[in-house]
């Protein structure tokens, strides 16, 4: 129908969300020599649910105790994540980090795959995040303690995040969960932060992650949410290795290697071999 406009499929969301994520996370890895990663993480929580708090205005007076407390779970399992996240990849590569903390998401899929075409896909995913993953844990023993910690919590993220982005806007939900978490986070990221209270520009930079990696990467997300079953979500976010490492290519000259472009493949062949299910089908002529 003309002047009808087809809605950006999943997949082309979740690599616009990706791209934003991982500019993000190398503007983080950009200042590390200068901020401590926690600080970080931290101000990367804190510009984001200002962002969103100015956008979305929402009203609290309008929760439930309810919605309020799984606004609230969710923002301090994200913030988490962050927080552990930036930790990791202060340590080892962003594709790495990536592929690994993918363990979360895939353990999610795991759960929730009801088909043999489905358990393929998954099971591609797998074997292809295990190749970008690879890493010296004896080398980086901190780094993936962090980034095993960060995974869990993006587990928590998926499965809370559904629920959050079904009972409320998206981005309200998103932006008061944030706001809770940045206050639970501050303990562990303020006593770093005394270089940005000094610099514009690094207050700016820590700032600008949040934007690019929550406001913009987790809204997204929100989007998504409200549109595909948890098992597909957690599929899709094989993606994100595959931007992460891209990224890191471009961005911090974290070169991948032939296994790391395999890797690459595999999951790509394993995000196109999903079956679909009526949950993710949206209507052609929607807004």
């Amino acid at each position: 129908m003309i002047g009808s406009r087809r809605p950006l499929p999943p997949e082309g969301l979740f690599a616009v969300s990706a791209i934003s994520q991982y500019i993000g996370a190398s503007i983080a890895v950009s200042v590390f020599d200068r901020v401590a990663p926690q600080a970080v993480g931290w101000l990367r929580v804190v510009g984001a649910s200002i962002a969103l708090l100015v956008i979305a205005r929402p009203r609290p007076r309008s929760w439930g105790r309810e919605r309020l407390i799984g606004a609230a779970a969710f923002g301090i399992a994200t913030a988490a994540m962050n927080l552990f996240f930036y930790l990791a990849i202060a340590r080892i590569d962003l594709g790495k980090s990536v592929a690994i903390e993918f363990i979360g998401p895939i353990a999610v899929a795991a759960a929730t795959t009801r088909s043999w075409r489905n358990a393929g896909a998954l099971a591609t995913a797998v074997i292809g995040v295990a190749l970008l993953g690879g890493v010296e844990i004896g080398e980086e023993t901190l780094g993936v303690v962090f980034i095993m910690a960060a995974s869990a919590c993006w587990a928590a993220y998926i499965v809370i995040g559904s629920r959050v982005a079904r009972v409320t806007s998206g981005v309200d939900g998103l932006g008061i969960g944030l706001a809770i978490g940045a206050l639970a986070l501050t303990p562990f990221g303020a006593p770093w932060s005394g270089p940005v209270w000094t610099s514009p520009v690094l207050l700016l930079a820590c700032l600008a992650t949040g934007v690019f990696s929550n406001a913009i990467g987790y809204g997204i997300d929100q989007h998504v949410l409200r549109r595909v079953s948890v098992r597909r979500f957690s599929v899709l976010l094989a993606l994100l290795p595959v931007t992460a490492t891209l990224i890191g290519w471009l961005a911090l000259g974290q070169r991948p290697s032939g296994l790391d472009l395999t890797g690459i493949a595999l999951v790509l062949v394993a995000v196109a071999g999903q079956e679909r299910e009526r949950a993710d089908v949206v209507p052609t002529d929607a807004a």
